[in-house]
């Protein structure tokens, strides 16, 4: 059975990313499109937005760079970002975006694999880009800021030429390739074109409508897929104003959100986690926000309702993955009244199927299977890797998610889990993400994740970390008990360990990997 958008169907302009997202910039004019919320006081109207990019654009074809060359970008969120990422793809490159947090190492194994040929960083992360590049070469690091031995974007952006001219096929260029372990853990590089950049931003309109006066917080990393097309690409092809931080602190964060008057705030669960339990939160005046918007890794209903309570705003979420480009389903702005859990509707010109992944047969509403997809969000594929880009899209264009899902009547979606992380105990399936939810419940449980473990049987059973919160004390019964009192009996939670945090990847999805080795080092 497929499921369609219940939005109007969508065109798709034949254009680059860059010339789509500055096309109104005129119009905007001396509306602030970028300000540093960091404190350097930066602020950059969509005028000298567009003026920027132009010329970086030019220094960039001035120093070699051609059409299909890759550029990566290393960095945190800066103004300058954008303005790199958009001259980049003017002067005809692909654009890798590096996760801040990498080693050399793995930056290195990203250069070599993607094929850079240029590296925009910053001077804090010279060190590791040094090193990586010399594993990895490339022509020539760039720095966003200054420093020795290093030439700099503002040099670029001195050259006196005019912006390249270049002929795009939007449906075939690929305009951005960041990296994603899809449903494998290995990072493949994902081949997004400027015609699925360009589609999705379409698409979120018809869910989401920011214009004059909306006001977004940029604290998800431009990096992430989610970051670089809702904070950068959908709010500046829409005329918001973007406040930019480059990392998550807590009191910062508040600071911008009270400040700057923020209107919407696009954030990950962590995020959400904080707003309704820290006691801090209370101190500041948060009546601009209008919403919280959710995504990357599964809410908790109970979370958001909380969170909604404390600050007085609506709390939603949205789905996607990199390899959509990203965006799949959204709560609208227009929808209210929301059933707890959802991750929203289908946005235009979007198709969706339930498949049992036991049968492979298509389930309807109110049952649970894969989830598939299919519209023009879809990737190209990933990078020198045709067995799994076959492996994941079928020949009839249908990408597979590896999450279990469910739609309701209404057309509302649902996350269940990830195929790969149920956790199969005595033949019954028990989603982390259920359990997860449970143990946030606890007052005394600032944070939890749960993985399959080995029990004494040689079955698959629920083992979760637990992070106390400060100054409460915890114990493994405890924590078991409350957890058996709330589930099925093949649900409960086996075994407890306490830890100090729960890894996560910048996005706020929980590594449950580094949970794995962690586990398998203790059992060695």
């Amino acid at each position: 059975m497929v499921f369609r958008s219940p939005f109007p169907d969508i065109t798709v302009p034949d254009v680059p990313v860059h010339e789509h997202v500055l096309a109104q910039a005129a119009e905007y004019g001396d509306r602030l499109a970028l300000v540093d919320g960091a404190g350097s006081g930066t602020r950059m109207t969509y005028t000298q937005l567009v003026q920027a990019v132009r010329r970086l654009a030019a220094g960039f074809a001035s120093i070699g760079v051609r059409k299909g060359d890759v550029i990566a970008i290393f960095s945190p969120n800066t103004v300058a970002y954008p303005v790199v990422f958009y001259a980049a793809t003017m002067a005809g490159a692909t654009v890798t975006t590096v996760n801040a947090l990498y080693t050399a190492a793995e930056l290195a194994d990203q250069l070599r694999d993607s094929g850079a040929r240029y590296l925009v960083t910053i001077s804090l992360f010279l060190d590791r880009a040094r090193e990586a590049t010399a594993e990895a070469p490339v022509d020539e690091i760039l720095v966003c800021d200054t420093a020795e031995g290093c030439r700099s974007i503002q040099e670029l952006m001195a050259i006196d030429a005019p912006a390249p001219d270049v002929e795009f096929d939007p449906a075939e260029d690929v305009a951005v390739m960041p990296y994603s372990s899809g449903t494998t853990a290995l990072p493949k590089g994902v081949l997004l074109t400027h015609r699925n950049i360009v589609a999705n931003m379409i698409q979120t309109n018809s869910v989401l409508h920011m214009g004059e006066g909306e006001r977004l917080v940029a604290v998800l990393p431009f990096f992430h897929i989610y970051g670089m097309a809702v904070l950068m690409n959908h709010a500046l092809a829409n005329g918001a104003t973007v406040v930019v931080l480059p990392r998550f602190e807590l009191e910062q964060f508040l600071d911008v959100l009270a400040e700057h008057r923020i209107t919407r705030a696009y954030v990950a669960p962590p995020i959400v986690l904080a707003l309704a339990k820290h006691p801090i939160v209370s101190s500041y005046d948060l009546s601009s926000l209008r919403l919280v918007l959710s995504a990357a890794a599964p809410l908790d209903p109970d979370l958001a309702e909380a969170c909604a309570r404390r600050i007085g705003c609506k709390v939603a979420q949205g789905y996607g993955m990199t390899e959509l480009s990203p965006v799949c389903m959204v709560v609208p702005d227009s929808d209210d009244d929301l059933p707890a859990g959802t991750v929203g509707k289908l946005i235009a010109g979007t198709e969706g199927r339930l498949v049992d992944p036991a049968t492979g047969a298509d389930v309807g509403v109110g049952e649970t299977g894969e989830l598939w997809v299919r519209g023009p969000q879809v990737m190209k594929g990933y990078l020198n890797r045709p067995d799994e880009t076959a492996n994941m899209i079928d020949e009839d264009g249908w990408l597979r998610t590896g999450d279990i899902a469910r739609v309701d009547a209404d057309g509302n979606w649902y996350i269940v889990d990830r195929v790969k992380e149920l956790i199969k105990y005595k033949g019954y399936q028990v989603p982390p993400a259920e359990l997860e939810a449970v143990l946030l419940t606890h007052e005394k449980i600032a944070d939890a994740a749960v993985i399959g473990v080995l029990d004494e049987e040689g079955n698959e059973a629920p083992k979760a970390f637990v992070v106390p919160a400060a100054g409460a004390a915890l114990t493994e019964d405890e924590v078991i008990a409350y957890v058996a009192e709330r589930v099925a009996p093949h649900k409960k939670v086996r075994r407890v360990e306490f830890i100090d945090a729960v890894p996560k990847a910048a996005s706020g999805k929980i590594l449950r990997k580094e949970l794995r080795a962690r586990e398998a080092r203790v059992r060695s």
